[in-house]
């Protein structure tokens, strides 16, 4: 086996090939994630809801552009913004001042927005160990963690879906790159968020 070989990843699925090259950073993201103990009382709770509404402001613009509805099933259904802001109230916190603009506006670089919606999706898909801890708090789908619910087809089936759709999309290896890039940069941005909420 040459270099080349060892260099090519082994799966043939782009949502495959983008876990491999993302698994370091999505690895010290929920390390620090649960170094915070969000999960220990409400008040912690309370930062991890700042740090979603972060993200998810930042990505919003995302769930409008026609481009990307185009190519991805469901997009508004797949929205979570307006969730995180209702649990926020639920707790009686106001949202967080926005110290800078979002990072989407409405045009956006597609295979960049691929990549942070690539790990907006993953969150979900495994928000269903986190909506039992949140639970520990008295929190469920309906007050508190509303943006922690599965959706009603299932997580599975709409993590395929959106895997699907992401695997069929025609690019080339600048394209997959920056693909890959996009969704390094979002669980970067998480973690920076995390850092400013826990510290």
């Amino acid at each position: 086996m040459n270099a080349i070989d060892v260099a090519q990843p082994l799966e043939t699925s782009r949502a495959k090939r983008l876990k491999a090259r993302t698994a370091d950073a999505h690895e010290r993201l929920d390390n620090r994630i649960m170094a915070g103990r969000p999960f220990d009382s409400r008040a912690r709770y309370g930062l991890f809801l700042a740090v979603q509404h972060q993200f998810h402001r930042d990505i919003d613009a995302l769930y409008f552009n026609p481009v990307l509805d185009a190519v991805l099933p469901d997009l508004a259904g797949r929205r979570r913004f307006d969730l995180v802001v209702q649990d926020l109230a639920d707790l009686g916190l106001a949202p967080p001042d926005a110290a800078a603009a979002p990072v989407f506006g409405p045009v956006a670089d597609v295979p960049t927005a691929l990549g942070w919606l690539y790990v907006a999706e993953g969150s979900n898909l495994g928000a269903a160990f986190l909506l039992k801890e949140a639970a520990k708090l008295d929190l469920s789908e309906a007050f508190g963690a509303r943006h922690l619910a599965g959706h009603p087809s299932g997580r599975g089936l709409h993590w395929r879906t959106f895997t699907a759709a992401l695997d069929a999309l025609e690019m080339n290896t600048a394209d997959e790159q920056r693909v890959v890039d996009g969704a390094v940069a979002a669980f970067d941005r998480v973690y920076c968020l995390v850092e400013q909420a826990f510290d």
